[in-house]
C-alpha cells in the first residue's frame, strides 16, 4: 500500500527535504504541500492524504486551530512537528489532545544534514500512525469491556470482577498514544489512591517536564516529573525525565526513585523495561505493571522478569491503541494477565487497589 502523504509547514525549505526524504520510500508519495493551517484544511479535504505532517507553529493559521478543524471535516492520521522548546512542548501536547496521533522534534540541521536515525524515525511514525483510529472527538467508541483475543494470541487470564490486588506499586509504560491515553487514565483516578504510580513514557527531557506540569493541574494526584532519590508516595504519579532512566531502589516499605543517565546500548531514554525490572526486585509480585500503546517492544522483557515474580501485567486493547506494538508484544509472548480497554482501565485500577 502507497501512503499518501501531505506536508504542512510554513518553511519552503523544510517542506522540500521532507518530501525528498519521504519520496525516497517506494512506499511513501508525497501528494502536497501546504504552507499554512488555512491551506491545510483546504488540501485535506481535496488531496484525501492518509497522512499529515503538521507544524504546530506556523502564520495565517497555526497547526492546532488547523488540527481541530481536519478532524471535525476529515479525521486523519497526523504526526506533529516541534521545537525542543518548553512553550513548543506546551503546544505539542494540546496539539495531542486535539486529535494528533504522534509528534517528532523538528530540527532543520538534522533534515538538512539527512541524519539517518532521523529519517528512519520519521519513515517509521508515518507508517504506524497511517494504521492508527482517528475519530472525531465526538465520536463514540463501542466496544467491550475486555477485548476478544486473536487467533494465535496466548489467552490471559481475566481477573474476578472487583477483586482486590495486594498492589503497592502501578508501573505504566508508554509510547506513541501515550500522553492522550495517560491523560484519559489519571485524570479519572482519586487523590486517595493507596499506591504510588510510576509512568516511563518515551518523551524527550523538555516534553516530560511540561507533561507532569500539564497533568499535575489536570488530575486530583500529585503528578511530578521523577528526581532522584525521591522517596515514594501514596497518591503520587512520578514521570520518567526524558533521556535518562528511572530505576526504584530500597525496600517495599521505603522504596525511592534514582534517576541516572542512560547507557548507549538502551534503545529507549527512559526505558519501561529498565523501570519494570527495578520494580520487580523491590515489590516483587506487588506489581501492577500497565502496558499502553506505543511502537515497539519496550516493556516486553520487564513484563516477562514480572511475571516470574507472580505480578499482574494488563495491557491495552488493540481497538483503543494509536499503535498496537507494545501491547501486542506482551500479549503475543504469554506475559499479560488481561487485555483491557483504554476506557475501562480507569475504574479497574480503583477496584482492584
Amino acid at each position: 500500500m502507497t501512503i499518501r502523504v501531505l506536508i504542512v509547514d510554513d518553511s519552503n525549505f523544510f517542506c522540500r527535504r521532507v518530501a525528498q526524504i519521504l519520496s525516497a520510500d517506494p512506499e511513501i508519495k508525497i501528494i502536497g504541500v501546504a504552507h499554512n493551517g488555512r491551506d491545510a484544511i483546504q488540501k485535506v479535504q481535496s488531496l484525501q492524504p492518509d497522512v499529515i505532517t503538521m507544524d504546530v507553529e506556523m502564520p495565517v493559521m497555526d497547526g492546532i486551530t488547523a488540527l481541530k478543524e481536519i478532524m471535525k471535516v476529515r479525521p486523519t492520521p497526523t504526526l506533529m512537528l516541534s521545537s525542543l522548546t518548553f512553550e513548543g512542548a506546551k503546544l505539542t501536547l494540546d496539539a495531542l489532545d486535539a486529535g494528533a496521533a504522534d509528534f517528532m522534534l523538528k530540527s532543520y540541521e538534522a533534515v538538512s544534514q539527512g541524519n539517518g536515525q532521523l529519517v528512519g524515525a520519521l519513515k517509521d511514525k508515518i507508517r504506524a500512525i497511517v494504521r492508527s483510529p482517528v475519530k472525531p472527538a465526538s465520536a463514540p467508541r463501542a466496544a467491550p469491556s475486555v477485548a476478544p483475543i486473536r487467533p494465535g494470541t496466548p489467552s490471559p487470564k481475566p481477573s474476578i470482577a472487583g477483586q482486590k490486588l495486594n498492589v503497592k506499586l502501578i508501573a505504566i509504560g508508554a509510547s506513541t498514544g501515550g500522553p492522550v491515553a495517560l491523560q484519559k487514565i489519571l485524570t479519572r483516578l482519586p487523590g486517595s489512591l493507596p499506591v504510588p504510580v510510576t509512568i516511563t513514557q518515551h518523551m524527550p527531557g523538555t516534553f516530560t517536564g511540561a507533561f507532569a506540569q500539564r497533568m499535575d493541574g489536570l488530575c486530583q494526584l500529585s503528578v511530578v516529573e521523577a528526581e532522584d532519590s525521591m522517596p515514594l508516595k501514596a497518591g503520587t504519579v512520578y514521570i520518567a525525565p526524558g533521556g535518562k532512566q528511572m530505576y526504584i531502589e530500597g525496600s517495599a516499605a521505603s522504596a525511592r526513585i534514582r534517576v541516572r543517565e542512560t547507557d548507549g546500548r538502551l534503545q529507549y531514554a527512559p526505558c519501561v523495561d529498565v523501570t519494570y525490572v527495578s520494580a520487580s526486585k523491590v515489590f516483587a509480585k506487588n506489581v501492577l505493571a500497565i502496558v499502553l500503546t506505543g511502537m515497539g517492544a519496550d516493556g516486553r522483557e520487564g513484563s516477562r522478569i514480572l511475571r516470574q515474580q507472580g505480578a499482574t501485567v494488563w495491557t491495552q486493547d488493540e481497538e483503543s491503541c494509536v499503535v498496537y506494538g507494545m501491547p501486542m508484544s506482551v500479549m503475543r509472548a504469554g506475559h499479560a494477565t488481561e487485555e483491557v480497554r483504554l476506557g475501562d482501565m480507569a475504574d479497574k485500577i480503583i477496584r482492584v487497589t
